[in-house]
């Protein structure tokens, strides 16, 4: 069985974090490992808490991870400070982590800062040179490479400018931009492509990111290509928000075994 390690926050309302990506890895298949960088306290509404873990744990946690079970794919999330950053980075490098997929994370839906701004630059320069594929959105495409978003071309910039950061391909998630569709860009230094897919009208889109790179990280523990894991997992999202439970008050979660609920 392919395995994929996730190291993020976990969310206590289930829908992002930690629990949103070993959904995603049991739902693909993939048996999914953790390492928790931080404890929130939230829910459909936001977010009331933030406790973070000490480095060191954090760094164990991966340590007893790939000594023992070992891991086919990695993804990141909420890293919330620069020390945990380079902590994670001097443990994905160590172990030389296949397939890892970085999702920086800088702000939850309902809009608290889940990443420090100075462990951005930590970021930059430590973690996403070990990257396979970054997954920013467009407002944290914009932080990476320091310029504004309006248009494809814009994007297409920007996604030059975070590739010279060192990661091997770059995606551009446009769920941000207006318009009824949404187009995600791909780019890998050579050729981009775009994935345009109508926009899904609802309220549950909390995790959609955490999805999406879960998602990318279990088809590239599976072996697939990375253009194609990047399509399988855009195509995984979109049942998954068309399926949707209303759950919570607020912005609430997709739905990640959607594929079981068809009976």
């Amino acid at each position: 069985m392919k395995r994929a390690l996730t190291v993020a926050g976990s969310d206590s309302g289930g829908g992002a974090g930690i629990q949103a990506d070993l959904k995603t890895f049991g739902a693909l298949g993939v048996f999914g490992t953790s390492a928790i960088t931080a404890i929130t306290a939230q829910n459909t509404v936001g977010v009331t808490r933030i406790q973070t873990i000490d480095p060191d744990v954090v760094a164990a946690q991966i340590d007893a991870v790939a000594q023992d079970i070992g891991f086919d794919a990695v993804k990141t999330g909420m890293l919330a400070s620069t020390a945990i950053v380079e902590a994670v980075a001097a443990a994905l490098k160590r172990y030389r982590a296949p397939n890892l997929v970085v999702d920086p994370v800088m702000v939850s839906k309902s809009g608290t800062r889940l990443l420090d701004e100075d462990a951005v630059t930590t970021m930059k320069a430590r973690l996403l040179p070990l990257a396979e594929i970054v997954t920013p959105n467009i407002p944290e495409a914009e932080v990476l490479s320091e310029r504004t978003i309006a248009d494809v071309e814009a994007m297409r910039d920007a996604a030059k400018r975070i590739f010279e950061l060192g990661p091997r391909r770059v995606v551009i998630k446009g769920g941000h931009a207006e318009g009824p569709n949404v187009v995600d860009l791909y780019y890998d230094g050579e050729r981009f492509e775009e994935f345009k897919a109508e926009r899904v009208v609802t309220r549950s889109t909390h995790g959609t990111g955490c999805t999406y790179s879960a998602a990318i990280a279990a088809y590239l523990a599976h072996g697939l290509p990375p253009l194609d894991a990047v399509a399988r997992a855009k195509e995984f999202l979109i049942a998954a928000l068309q399926t949707a439970p209303d759950i919570g008050k607020g912005i609430g979660p997709v739905n990640h075994f959607h594929a079981f609920h068809k009976a």
